[in-house]
């Protein structure tokens, strides 16, 4: 397809939920998505899970089968291992996929593209055997890969217990789950407890990873600070500091987790407005009820827009193709906002204990913001803390002034990885806020493109504005 009326860019629960009911309102829908099969990161591989395997990753990844059989029957066309590149605010699409590079034109967009871990930077984060909670689950789902050496998991959030459970009956010896959460945020969340508490399931089901870790005995050491990766060559040990002092855990594995922030790289791209969240420390699009951001034709849906979970973000899709079909004169506004109801009845179920969570896992200042000189804030071009701090000295205020001055952001990633370090970084040396050193500027291509297959590309990209 080269046109279409919606086209969704992401086959999460958000995207799949807006895809399947775009096409019941007979729109012309296109889904696009990067992996082969729908699903996202919370639902991956979904379609092949076996009976055994809802043991293993939980009950509420059925939800995720659910969602990919409704899609598929639902008559929206769908182009898996699909690249989007470029994003313009006049709805034209650029993918690549493995036939080539082409230009989609859509009367609707809406991005779709889902969370990402916080990149948290300690010394010596980029050694071998360091790696993401989310990217060792991205291969017990996938593939059924794990470890088979002892590993050391450290961070903060319900992930963090969530992947040593998973990872634990799936035979994984765990030698530690290390928690940074402060001691006294637990106090200082009882006042959303009463409107958590509505959301029954959702704190019950964290309550219970808790109970499992604990039962399974799984060393947890809690009030954890000053992480940092020991090693030559690749990682060896995990040393950090207690109220006891200083201890040390050897390890060849370790998972680091912060939390999730939502990709914004292609709304940035867009050029849609953003505002920053204070409450769950990062930037996210400027969006209305319906996901409709400042362009006309693009909206944002599920946790790209904001982190809500897998439950909201459904919500969310559906609530966008609605409003995609009344902007498209399929529905009227009166029939859009009467079957939003329920919708809207069931987001505000799901998010009733997204203030609980906000408060209780709000990263630590001190590991957004590393104090050694030598630990590599952007791992592409191994820009580290003292480049920083120069580019700082010599006039860098913002996040684009920095990156001129140490090529931060520059590198494959174009910034994915270490954008919310640099800003830290930059505002702390600064002190300032963090919105006020601002976000990247994106320039297309958003992902790497062949130079081969845009020569081939028919047509052409109008000239982005200027700023």
């Amino acid at each position: 397809m080269n046109q279409c009326d919606l086209a969704v860019i992401g086959a999460g629960p958000a995207g799949m939920a807006a895809a399947t009911e775009g096409a019941r309102l007979g729109l012309d829908t296109l889904l696009l998505d990067e992996q082969v099969a729908p699903g996202g990161q919370i639902y991956r591989n979904a379609e092949g899970m076996r009976p055994g395997d809802f043991a293993l990753l939980g009950d509420e990844y059925r939800r995720g089968a659910e969602l990919a059989a409704a899609f598929r029957a639902s008559g929206a066309h769908y182009e898996p291992g699909s690249t989007i590149w470029h994003v313009g605010a006049d709805g034209t699409l650029g993918v690549l996929t493995g036939t080539g590079a082409r230009l989609i034109s859509a009367r609707r967009v809406i991005l779709a593209p889902g969370a990402m871990e916080r990149p948290v930077a300690i010394p010596g984060w980029t050694l071998p055997g360091v790696m993401g909670a989310g990217a060792a689950q991205t291969l017990l789902k996938a593939s059924g890969q794990v470890p088979d050496v002892p590993v050391v998991i450290a961070g903060s959030g319900p992930l963090t217990w969530l992947i040593a459970c998973q990872l634990a009956r799936a035979g994984v010896a765990i030698s530690a789950l290390l928690v940074t959460t402060p001691a006294d945020r637990i106090a200082r969340a009882l006042g959303h407890l009463p409107r958590a508490l509505r959301a029954g399931g959702e704190l019950l089901k964290g309550i219970g990873w808790i109970r499992e870790a604990r039962s399974r005995g799984i060393r947890i050491v809690t009030g954890v600070t000053a992480l940092a990766v020991q090693g030559e060559g690749r990682a060896e040990a995990l040393t950090f500091t207690t109220a006891s002092g200083r201890d040390s855990i050897p390890a060849s594995i370790m998972l680091l987790h912060e939390g999730v922030i939502p990709r914004i790289h292609l709304s940035l791209a867009a050029r849609c407005r953003h505002v920053w969240d204070e409450a769950q420390l990062c930037w996210k699009p400027e969006t209305d009820a319906w996901g409709a951001t400042s362009l006309d034709r693009i909206a944002v849906a599920g946790d790209a827009g904001g982190i809500m979970g897998a439950s909201a973000a459904e919500t969310l899709g559906r609530l966008a193709a609605l409003d995609a079909a009344s902007r498209l004169g399929r529905i009227s506004t009166v029939e859009r906002d009467r079957t939003a109801e329920p919708q809207r009845a069931a987001l505000a179920r799901h998010t009733t204990v997204r203030p609980l969570l906000d408060q209780l896992f709000r990263p630590l200042a001190g590991l957004l913001t590393p104090d050694d000189d030598a630990t590599i804030i952007c791992r592409c071009e191994e820009v580290t803390m003292a480049d920083l701090r120069d580019a700082v000295a010599q006039g860098a205020t913002d996040a684009n002034c920095a990156k001129l001055l140490t090529r931060c952001g520059m590198g494959p990633c174009q910034g994915r990885m270490c954008g919310p370090a640099v800003a830290a970084v930059i505002a702390r040396a600064q002190n300032v806020p963090v919105e006020a050193v601002g976000t990247w500027r994106i320039r297309f291509p958003v992902r790497p493109l062949p130079l081969a297959a845009l020569a081939a590309l028919e047509g052409g990209l109008d000239a982005e504005p200027e700023e």
